[in-house]
């Protein structure tokens, strides 16, 4: 009888993992926020096997969520085969490393996962650079807690002498690009600054599509303006350019319609201060669109993130109108959610992308609001003119 032979599975195994959060005292959100976790987990492939939350006033500041929290995820996660712990939260490099010794687990936060779909997302050399300014931000605090291979001395061509360490060089590297990367994004913004003041100039009226992440922003401006070349997908984040075209009024007359990133719970600070140039298109419009899932949960608080992250781009004061899409998948609740959001003082107009119902009402919000500045050299400047990605400044 023939000895079977033993061969080694090389394969890597798809990860698994556990997500963790606090639940502070007062808070209500932390399970939609949690849910909000396993769907971007979901959108990097990875499966949420289970969820742990720990009720404290304030994180752990050496661990987030406890030691005693910590020593259970590891104990479960040998049962479960998880190999990856997710909080749902921004770690400090102390907390992390220190989370990584105590449960034996790879160890992400919740800025890493959102970076980690960006990556994914990017495909224009803006978005790219963008996406890596904001990786490199977010290293440069953590490599103190690579361990010894960081705190090892080097010496040679290109060191500043035999006493420096790994993380001095790594870091003196970091720098270095972040400050290339810096220079080109600033040449960005310059001459989108240049086409606002241009496009202001003569006169074009600008209404911008913000709002949550996979609300149906893209598929509107693709219904609206007849494009199909704009990307639309049942994804998160799948717009990170910026894309302006020219819509036509019904009765004559148009205006241009920007689409651009959308925003999300807890959207890191690094990701914010990199995609500056990008999100500037926002603040410098005349009109927003701020676009609502109406088949959202909670469309009301997720109204005030967006408001919240507006305000932080310094255009929460900007004219606007609600635009409540999806109305396909709610029906007649949409009209509830439109009566809620109208008692707080908002103007909305429902809508679906799909089929364009609600558009003739939207478009004639939109001319009523433009109507000072839809004039003659307004309109003999848009006149053929469609605004498309300027992605050649940086090849």
């Amino acid at each position: 009888m023939s000895r079977q032979k033993r061969t080694i599975d090389l394969s890597i195994k798809p990860k698994k993992a556990i997500i963790a959060g606090i639940e502070r005292q007062g808070s209500f959100d932390t399970e939609q926020s949690l849910d909000e976790l396993v769907m971007l987990l979901g959108n990097l492939n990875i499966p949420s096997v289970a969820r742990a939350v720990q009720h404290r006033d304030i994180p752990d500041p050496s661990s987030f969520i406890g030691s005693g929290k910590a020593e259970e995820i590891k104990n479960f996660a040998l049962h479960a085969g998880a190999t990856l712990l997710v909080v749902d939260d921004f770690l400090s490099p102390t907390q992390k490393a220190n989370l990584q010794k105590l449960t034996s687990l790879e160890v992400w936060d919740r800025a890493f996962v959102i970076m980690k779909i960006f990556e994914r997302r990017a495909n224009t050399a803006e978005a790219k650079l963008q996406v890596e300014l904001a990786q490199y931000r977010y290293e440069i605090p953590s490599l103190k807690g690579l361990g010894y291979q960081m705190s090892r001395t080097g010496g040679g061509i290109g060191t500043r002498g035999p006493g420096e360490t790994e993380f001095e060089r790594h870091r003196r590297k970091l720098e270095r690009r972040i400050k290339s990367i810096t220079s080109r994004l600033e040449d960005v913004r310059k001459r989108r600054g240049e086409r606002r003041d241009r496009r202001r100039k003569d006169g074009a009226p600008l209404a911008a599509l913000v709002g949550y992440t996979n609300s149906g922003k893209s598929t509107l401006l693709k219904a609206l303006s007849k494009d199909s070349t704009i990307l639309s997908a049942d994804q998160l984040f799948s717009t990170l350019d910026t894309v302006v075209r020219r819509i036509g009024f019904r009765d004559g007359g148009s205006f241009l319609l920007s689409d651009t990133v959308g925003f999300i719970r807890k959207l890191p600070p690094e990701l914010v201060a990199a995609f500056r140039a990008t999100l500037e298109e926002v603040a410098g419009a005349d009109l927003l669109l701020l676009v609502l899932d109406s088949s959202d949960s909670e469309p009301c608080e997720t109204l005030d993130i967006v408001l919240d992250t507006l305000k932080e781009l310094d255009a929460d004061e900007l004219p606007r109108i609600i635009v409540l899409n999806k109305i396909d998948k709610t029906g007649e609740s949409a009209d509830y959610i439109a009566a809620e959001l109208k008692a707080r003082g908002e103007k909305v107009i429902c809508t679906c992308a799909l089929d364009n119902r609600g558009f003739d009402d939207l478009l004639a919000a939109i001319k009523d609001c433009f109507a000072d500045k839809l004039d003659f050299g307004a309109q003999r400047y848009l006149n053929g003119e469609i605004y498309k990605d300027e992605q050649k400044i940086l090849e």
